[in-house]
């Protein structure tokens, strides 16, 4: 089992100096991996389904994941999930090729379609194509990765005789770990990712989901989790036997004191 953090970069640690302390603290605690969430704008006020008070500060996934790099030698970088939708894939693949070069091939890239509509709006893209976007844009993003003369030709874009260097370290580019637990998005997991990512789901609703998982194909999948609270190890256990691979604890947002206790704590069960 692998352990992983999230909400590096959001909240408390949307602080640069907290940010670094954390990721130093979480690789030499022995957690493989930290985790940040991306909003690009909040609803204000706040309206549903809107995660969080507008006020709440979130980094840019890949800001603040190349800022701790920096501090960090082995620890895996986890965007949870980055929301392609709303982005132009040829400029969001540059970016994420850059910071796989950058920390040497540590990003595992969570991605997903979004489902904040007013965001959507803000951004001025179309909400109801964000499932045929995020699709598209996983195609995209690979061929910049991985042909040697990138081409492509889709519904949202096209292009031909252009280059984008450095390319990722990780051969093939960074794994993709599909986020949700709709069946498209189940259905992407199998078809493009490496692994899937639940949030905020017991091991019952985990349990559903993989179920569900298997009889698509996805049994290869790597799949990682955060739950919904504070675990223990019946919880990890019960993870385990249902073929969890990786628990990714939510950070406490109260204060700094008890982040770092929360930290300690959950490295107990590495």
């Amino acid at each position: 089992m692998k352990f992983g953090l999230f909400g590096i970069g959001a909240g408390l640690s949307s602080d640069p100096d907290i940010a670094t302390r954390l990721a130093i603290e979480a690789e030499s605690c022995g957690f493989d991996s930290v985790w940040t969430g991306e909003h690009v704008v909040l609803p204000d006020p706040r309206q549903p389904p809107s995660p969080a008070e507008p006020d709440h500060p979130m980094v840019h996934p890949s800001t603040v994941l190349a800022y701790v790099a920096a501090s960090t030698k082995t620890l895996k970088l986890g965007t949870g999930i980055t929301l392609i939708a709303q982005r132009n894939p040829v400029v969001l693949a540059k970016e994420m090729g850059s910071l796989d070069h950058l920390s040497k091939g540590r990003l595992i890239f969570g991605i997903g379609a979004g489902y904040l509509h007013q965001e959507f709006s803000a951004l001025g893209v179309n909400f109801q194509q964000r499932g045929e976007r995020t699709n598209e844009y996983i195609e995209v993003m690979r061929a910049l990765w991985t042909q040697p003369k990138p081409s492509y030709q889709g519904k949202f874009y096209q292009f031909d005789q252009i280059q984008a260097m450095p390319r990722p370290v990780q051969e093939g580019g960074p794994p993709i770990v599909v986020g949700g637990a709709s069946d498209g998005a189940l259905r992407r997991a199998v078809k493009y990712g490496q692994g899937w990512y639940g949030f905020a789901m017991n091991p019952t609703q985990t349990k559903t989901v993989l179920d569900k998982l298997r009889v698509m194909g996805g049994d290869g999948l790597e799949i990682s989790v955060t739950p919904p609270g504070r675990y223990g190890i019946d919880d990890i256990i019960a993870f385990r036997d249902i073929g969890v691979h990786r628990i990714i604890g939510l950070l406490p947002q109260r204060d700094e004191d008890s982040l770092f206790r929360a930290v300690h704590t959950m490295a107990e069960f590495i």
